[in-house]
């Protein structure tokens, strides 16, 4: 007797691969989402929640879910990054910290993502690129704009270098 979700594996692996691959996420993270969808069909054999080898539907729609998942943590990640300021140095006070977390938090997802990446994470523009899955000169633009925006609502709001 064959092993249900090692037959699920070998004959799906690649379709939900490619599934999740299709879906803006890099070789890496898709390769980490998809054994999660895997894992989740050796629990739900495990359980006796489904009887036979999981259709490629249904690891069609753990994937979606597991997508929709990465794509919740993205957008809020920058934003919780944002709250996390480090203390503010004693030139400059609290106040200014407050400001730079709500400028940072105000800018559109596509730049927080690749500020909050570049400056708070430390991560280079190539790294960033293949996180979001677009292109380095997309990711400098992103970034670029995001830096003019913040100095300006910084500026709206008195604070100047």
């Amino acid at each position: 007797m064959t092993d249900p979700a090692a037959e699920a594996f070998v004959r799906h692996y690649g379709s939900v691969y490619r599934f999740v691959r299709r879906h803006g996420t890099g070789r890496e993270e898709a390769e980490d989402l998809t054994q999660e969808v895997f894992a989740a069909a050796v629990s739900a054999l495990g359980e006796a929640r489904v009887e036979s080898p999981p259709p490629l539907r249904w690891l069609y729609t753990v994937a979606q879910r597991r997508l929709l998942d990465v794509a919740r943590r993205r957008r809020f990640v920058p934003a919780a990054a944002a709250e996390e300021v480090p203390a503010p140095d004693a030139a400059y006070g609290s106040d200014v910290a407050e400001a730079l977390a709500r400028a940072v938090a105000e800018l559109p997802d596509s730049q927080r993502r690749v500020v909050v990446a570049k400056l708070w994470e430390g991560r280079s523009l190539a790294e960033i690129a293949e996180r979001l899955g677009t292109s380095e000169a997309a990711c400098k633009m992103r970034f670029a704009r995001g830096l003019a925006q913040l100095r300006d609502r910084l500026k709206e709001e008195g604070i100047e270098p």
